[in-house]
């Protein structure tokens, strides 16, 4: 793996817009063959699926503390957890560290949800909770800000004196529950923020 001062080229940048969930969301009634064409990497980065290398890691968990508190399940309630990994083909580092969790019972009707051979998803999140009937209604995200554990430093190849960009992702169906948490790392030299509020007109 190379290291991060000896990069000679810039490192593909990542525009998370917040705007992106609706984006998501609109896919989920689409046809396969159109969730297949971009997935929120390719829309955030202007990349397409040939650019990309992916990778997804299932295995099942109990809740922590703070998930159990998120979820609003006893400590120990089994966990679906999701490790991804995107980065460009011609790059070593992923775009970020992705870890997602889903209440177990949850996704258990739809078998192929449990599969990480079935990823990437068309549509992702949004197309696979509405295979198990669930919409959802609003996602909240909190922003904070971090130096890197070394092992994130190694992952991500961040130059010395490089902060991350820590994101809790919370999704709520239309019935207030919580229906699943992310915890995504970002590099902090190569991820930029861009948040657009609507405003009701008067």
């Amino acid at each position: 793996m190379p290291k991060a001062d000896e990069q000679t080229s810039p490192r593909t940048r990542a525009v998370r817009d917040n705007r992106r969930h609706q984006w998501e969301k609109d896919r989920v009634h689409k046809p396969p063959a159109v969730r297949s064409e971009a997935g929120a990497t390719e829309h955030e980065t202007g990349l397409t699926p040939g650019d990309l290398v992916f990778r997804a890691r299932y295995r099942e968990t109990g809740a922590s503390r703070e998930l159990a508190e998120i979820f609003g399940v006893p400590e120990g309630t089994a966990l679906l957890e999701r490790r991804y990994r995107t980065r460009h083909t011609a790059e070593t580092a992923p775009f970020g560290l992705v870890t997602s969790y889903l209440p177990r019972s949850l996704v258990t009707p739809n078998p192929d949800l449990l599969d990480a051979s079935k990823e990437p998803w068309p549509g992702g999140t949004h197309h696979q909770l509405s295979t198990v009937g669930v919409e959802l209604d609003r996602i909240e995200e909190r922003f904070t800000a971090r130096p890197p554990a070394p092992e994130e430093a190694r992952e991500l190849e961040l130059p010395p004196g490089t902060p991350v960009i820590l994101l809790r992702k919370t999704s709520y169906d239309t019935g207030g529950r919580v229906v699943e948490v992310s915890y995504v790392v970002l590099p902090g030299d190569r991820t930029e923020l861009l948040f657009t509020t609507a405003l009701e007109r008067w």
